[in-house]
């Protein structure tokens, strides 16, 4: 069975694709590997997943930049995200957030499922419609869920997955700190490197 790498945009993977010297398409087949550019945030992953995401897949491996909420983790580092949740998928009941699983309408939790032994710390994430930017939404982000990182795309991308049993990986590279928006702080060149370096490396020695 085949491998299946998925990412948000093209920029992401963008030397990767050098690397690989594979056509600049949204879903390129290769002879080891097909590669997915799905769009950024949940509902555009899930649409091209469900487009493209099949039996012949036996592992699915996602690839991003993401913002994290614990400064003790630089900027730049590679993680694995190996439980991922659907953040704001519920409902407000006055001060409380009641998840979709408190109204028993699914699950919004979902866990990383793959046999792999990957050198890189693993960590909690969430996903998210609308990316954190206060003070007050932070400080409530980390009092209900406490997670490590935030990206748009990851829940999205275990959830499919999970529908049709295959493996699947997510590994983020942190380009900011989740803060009140500055995008002077951010480090995108440094993390999108450190994930092509990782991405390359961990695909050659793997699939080739």
């Amino acid at each position: 069975m085949k491998t299946l790498v998925v990412a948000a945009t093209k920029a992401e993977l963008a030397f990767f694709y050098q690397h690989f010297n594979l056509p600049q398409g949204d879903f390129v087949e290769s002879k080891n590997f097909d590669l997915l550019i799905t769009g950024v945030g949940m509902v555009a992953t899930a649409f091209s997943l469900g487009k493209y995401l099949s039996s012949k897949y036996g592992i699915v491996i996602n690839f991003g930049i993401a913002g994290c909420f614990d400064r003790s983790i630089e900027l730049g580092s590679v993680v694995n995200v190996t439980l991922d949740i659907f953040a704001e998928l519920g409902a407000e009941n006055g001060d409380e957030f009641l998840a979709i699983n408190d109204l028993g309408f699914g699950e919004s939790h979902y866990l990383a499922k793959n046999r792999l032994k990957l050198n890189l710390p693993s960590v909690k994430g969430i996903t998210v419609n609308c990316v954190t930017g206060s003070e007050k939404s932070i400080n409530n982000l980390v009092q209900r869920l406490n997670p490590v990182t935030e990206s748009m795309e990851g829940a999205a991308v275990f959830f499919a997955c999970k529908q049709q049993n295959i493996d699947c990986v997510q590994i983020r590279s942190i380009s900011n700190y989740v803060e009140p928006r500055d995008k002077e702080n951010w480090k995108i060149g440094l993390a999108i490197k450190n994930l092509n370096d990782f991405a390359i490396a961990f695909l050659s020695d793997n699939l080739y």
